[in-house]
């Protein structure tokens, strides 16, 4: 049975929430990889509006085991305020639909405010982080100071790892003006959420390896995307994980060989939120339309995403480092009415052409977009789910930017809505 992975391959907030969700159905599983809780997923179904951060995707369908392994940093405050907020609205979640890595780093308080003390105190340059301690969950990950989900069953290991940790944390809260931290506070916290946590606690990697066998469709669900990688993303203007779809077998535990389709999740237009560059952005009535058009703004901060073209560079890139076997495109509908549409195919760089995104921050910077341009549609394309129902221009532009970034359209999705999709290839196929 075919396994899959969604990535998304811009700056995120493609639409994954939605596209997952209606994978799920196919899937026996559905797994976060990686990420913490400061990329969003907004879940439209049957008119009820669900909300996500922490947790999988796949929750809102009943019947499905949902993952957060051990990729992911976790919130466990979060994760359970998230669980209360979800059972209000009907969805119950319990430890036969849940499941958590055992070996999950947790995101505790001290990140949270190591992350915005650094983001307020930077004068030079402003990463922009949604100061929610993702960064700095992941630094102590790989210092080898973090702790994890398992750490909560044991009182003796949990004060050694805080012992640990905070020698680091309360060096770099000296340097930035800052009071030492409460150890016994943050430990009477953690032995509090403990018990609430550990019932989910699973070896996930065991599970997941045996439920393989056994023939299960497994979901692998990324968070954020391709362009926010820190390894090939605009850096250092990422997030702090691998977000490319070859993190989904390490951050569960599976080896390379579960993965069978990567379906990259792309916006028929291009949006980013925080800093960083971004050629094809538009600060123009054109983009105030597709932001507007596009509702554009963080499912979980409510910043204002910046918006521009469909840029086609970026998109093929993320496309072969993710080895994408074939694009979800979303938002078709946000496009309908524009009387002229602009595709960026190329970078202009001090007088030459490029082909792909230079990985040196001050020539991204500099990169002007060459634009190619195609004719828009005044019919509506929002609710089409069948390509007869789709203006000829617009079918057009899909295949044009299949041309573009050398790979199929297998989804088009053309409203929030679960059901208002386009299948052309069933990922799950075997």
């Amino acid at each position: 049975m075919a396994n899959v992975v969604v990535v998304g391959a811009q700056w995120g907030d493609e639409g994954k929430g939605k596209i997952v969700d209606w994978l799920s159905e196919r899937a026996d599983i559905i797994a976060r990889f990686q990420g913490g809780h400061n990329a969003g997923h907004t879940l439209v179904v049957d008119g009820k509006v669900y909300k996500l951060a922490a947790l999988p995707s796949g929750v809102v369908r009943g019947g499905k085991l949902s993952v957060i392994g051990n990729g992911v940093v976790l919130d466990p405050w979060h994760l359970l305020d998230e669980i209360d907020r979800i059972r209000e609205q009907g969805v119950e979640i319990s430890p036969e639909s849940l499941m958590i890595a055992e070996n999950t780093p947790l995101i505790l308080p001290i990140h949270g405010e190591l992350d915005r003390a650094r983001e307020s105190q930077n004068s030079i340059a402003k990463i922009g982080t949604t100061g929610r301690g993702i960064g700095p969950a992941y630094e102590d990950k790989v210092g080898r100071r973090a702790i994890r989900v398992a750490d909560l069953a044991d009182e003796k290991t949990l004060e050694l790892r805080v012992d640990r940790a905070l020698m680091h944390h309360d060096a770099l809260r000296r340097g930035l003006g800052m009071e030492p931290v409460d150890r016994d506070a943050l430990l009477a916290m953690l032995k509090e959420v403990a018990p609430k946590i550990l019932k989910y606690a699973a070896p996930v990697w065991k599970v997941l390896n045996e439920k393989r066998r056994a023939g299960k469709r497994i979901l692998f669900e990324g968070a954020q995307g391709a362009l926010l990688d820190i390894d090939f993303g605009t850096y250092p203007f990422v997030t702090s994980s691998n977000v490319i779809a070859g993190q989904a077998a390490t951050g569960v535990g599976l080896g390379p060989t579960a993965i069978d389709f990567v379906l990259g999740i792309v916006k028929a237009y291009t949006t980013r939120v925080g800093e960083g560059p971004f050629t094809a952005e538009l600060n123009d009535a054109d983009g105030q339309r597709l932001g507007e058009r596009g509702n554009e703004f963080g499912t979980n901060t409510g910043r204002k995403r910046r918006c521009g073209w469909f840029d086609a560079v970026l998109v093929r890139q993320t496309c072969s480092t993710s080895g994408v076997s074939g694009i979800a495109l979303t938002k078709l509908d946000v496009l309908d009415g524009f009387e002229t549409l602009k595709i960026c195919v190329a970078y202009e760089l001090d007088g030459k052409r490029l082909d792909y995104l230079p990985t040196a921050a001050d020539q991204q910077a500099r990169c002007t977009p060459i634009y190619e341009e195609m004719p828009g549609w005044s019919e509506s394309t929002e609710g089409a789910r069948s390509w007869n129902e789709l203006p000829a221009a617009a079918i057009k532009y899909v295949r044009r930017i299949e041309e573009l970034i050398d790979c199929p359209v297998a989804m088009l999705s053309t409203s929030p809505e679960r059901e208002d999709t386009i299948l052309v290839t069933d990922p799950f196929a075997d």
